[in-house]
């Protein structure tokens, strides 16, 4: 499984807008200054957190994106899933519970996709915004990096 561009762009932005909340409103170009994302997909990204209410935006002097949500309550799985859709291992459907499976090894793939999809999904929901900006601030421990592949 892989997170998308669109999946970590939008992770970034979410995350300068709770760095700099404090600030109010924030500016499309402002968020590109801080996070070198391109302007054009950046864009199209807020709109579909828009879409999803995760951001409100504000028109006019002074206007631009804030969380629609406190940081707390918004997760990454939140974010990816606004952005690119259900998080899951790939689109194989719904595992059998009956064992009818119509192709040899069906039935039991079927069931390690689904179950990887949701341990991703319950991975990204143990994190909030609130959570990333602790630790981009310093304020909390980064998690582990393995160094296995």
């Amino acid at each position: 499984m892989k997170v998308s561009t669109r999946g970590d762009y939008a992770s970034r932005a979410l995350l300068s807008l709770v760095l700099h909340q404090a600030d109010g409103p924030t500016s499309v170009r402002d968020i590109v200054e801080r996070t070198a994302l391109p302007q054009p997909y950046l864009e199209q990204i807020l709109l579909a957190l828009k879409g999803a209410g995760l951001v409100r935006s504000k028109r006019g002097v002074g206007g631009g994106y804030v969380l629609a949500r406190g940081p707390e309550e918004i997760t990454l799985a939140d974010i990816v899933s606004a952005v690119d859709g259900p998080i899951q291992a790939g689109d194989f459907g719904l595992p059998h519970t009956d064992g009818a499976c119509e192709h040899e090894g069906q039935c039991v793939l079927l069931a390690v996709w689904w179950d990887a999809g949701e341990r991703m999904r319950e991975y990204l929901t143990g994190y909030t915004l609130a959570d990333m900006a602790a630790m981009a601030q310093g304020d909390a421990p980064w998690p582990p990096v393995s160094a296995s592949r």
